[in-house]
């Protein structure tokens, strides 16, 4: 008679569990120490972090814990970001911050949901995924307050450059109401006003002057700000270059990366500093998914079909990618991963041009990943060794306008 070995199961170490559902004026606090449990349910005021510990310990007396038990949080990502899981973790409390969309929730056509609901469902979650059960929720890595910090500087161009465009189109829109289609705006944009007329010959209002003349002094400071920004970017990525001792990581990668024909200092500063310098990457789909460039199989019986990329990750990040490949296989031609793109896609047809460009998006952030790692060159690529840094035009008077550095 034979007999089976069985898997050893350790019994998880006791730990009161909070999961925080946030609110702008409240916060409900869920507990609870295992699952099956009923949680206890508390409502305190938003940032309240006495309460907080006072609910705990009241916690930890209900269910007949000792006063050492550890405890470990959870709250979803959203608008409070990351200083209440730095406030947790100087507390001595384990936090964790979950993403919303990874939760499991019932499909039916209506579903009940309250705060308390949410809170029940995030600690239920937790206690699954303390316990190994990586398929319950998935965390997200939160980064360093340095690492917080340099991403304002691409975030902050990025937003200007929607106000730039928001201006732009205002301007333009104005014009065409009055029939004035043909409009160059420029430093003298304010001056040529006066010239302006509308297809019956008449000038344009006084009012839709003074207008138009605001909305180009605002267009003039976003296209000015930008320039500033794009001219720091620049001397924080040439001071890495030639001096890299005392410089922060994200300008040391971001000027490796600009280092690549193809790649210049804005795009390179926006992957640095939200993919390369401070995220735990270990594998190739990890870093696709990130940008959600990662396949989805649907597989279901005899019914199989792609459905296309995820699209679950960072939608602007993805963007990103896909308009460096173009310009990738503008700038790298003798690459091997522009070569691969025109046997297998460059026929000519518009559809499969788009497919394939989605496919150099994922090929090429892999090989950028490694390009920073390990210092592996993409295979074929050149590099530019004396780049030429460009900045927008500004549209501000020539006496007000800095000389780029």
């Amino acid at each position: 008679m034979t007999t089976s070995s069985q898997t050893q199961l350790t019994k998880p170490a006791v730990a009161l569990h909070m999961a925080m559902e946030l609110s702008s004026t409240t916060w409900k606090l869920a507990f609870s120490d295992q699952l099956g449990r009923n949680p206890r349910v508390r409502t305190i005021d938003a940032g309240d972090f006495v309460a907080m510990c006072e609910e705990i310990e009241a916690t930890l007396r209900v269910f007949k814990l000792d006063e050492d038990t550890p405890v470990i949080s959870c709250y979803e990502a959203g608008r409070d970001g990351f200083w209440i899981h730095r406030s947790l973790v100087a507390l001595d409390i384990e936090s964790h911050i979950v993403e919303p969309a990874s939760i499991q929730v019932t499909r039916k056509k209506r579903r009940a949901k309250t705060d308390r609901i949410d809170a029940e469902k995030i600690v239920a979650a937790l206690i699954r995924f303390k316990l190994g059960d990586r398929h319950a929720c998935r965390m997200i890595r939160v980064p360093d307050m340095e690492s917080e910090d340099e991403r304002h500087l691409n975030r902050e161009m990025r937003t200007i450059k929607a106000e730039r465009t928001a201006h732009n189109n205002r301007i333009k829109g104005l014009l065409v109401t009055q029939g004035v289609t043909t409009v160059a705006i420029d430093r003298q944009f304010v001056e040529r006003l006066d010239l302006y007329q509308t297809p019956a010959g008449k000038p344009l209002g006084t009012r839709l002057k003074e207008r138009l003349t605001r909305e180009f002094e605002r267009m003039a400071l976003a296209t000015e700000q930008i320039r500033r920004l794009q001219m720091q970017q620049a001397t924080m990525i040439r001071q890495a270059n030639k001096e890299p001792e005392g410089c922060s990581p994200a300008a040391m990668i971001a000027g490796r990366l600009c280092s690549l024909s193809g790649i210049g200092p804005v795009t390179s500063w926006t992957l640095s500093t939200e993919i390369f310098s401070w995220r735990d990457i270990s594998n190739r789909r990890q870093l696709a998914a990130l940008v959600g460039l990662v396949p989805t199989p649907h597989s279901s019986g005899d019914d199989e079909r792609e459905q296309g990329i995820s699209k679950s990750g960072r939608a602007e990040l993805r963007d990103l990618m896909i308009e460096i490949a173009w310009g990738w296989l503008r700038f790298q031609p003798d690459s091997e991963l522009t070569k691969w793109y025109q046997r297998r896609f460059d026929d000519g047809t518009k559809r499969n041009r788009k497919i394939g460009i989605v496919a150099v998006a994922r090929k090429l952030l892999v090989a950028l990943g490694k390009y920073v790692r390990d210092g592996e060159i993409p295979a074929g690529a050149k590099m530019d060794g004396t780049r030429k840094f460009h900045y927008m035009a500004s549209l501000m008077p020539r006496d007000a306008t800095p000389k780029a550095a």
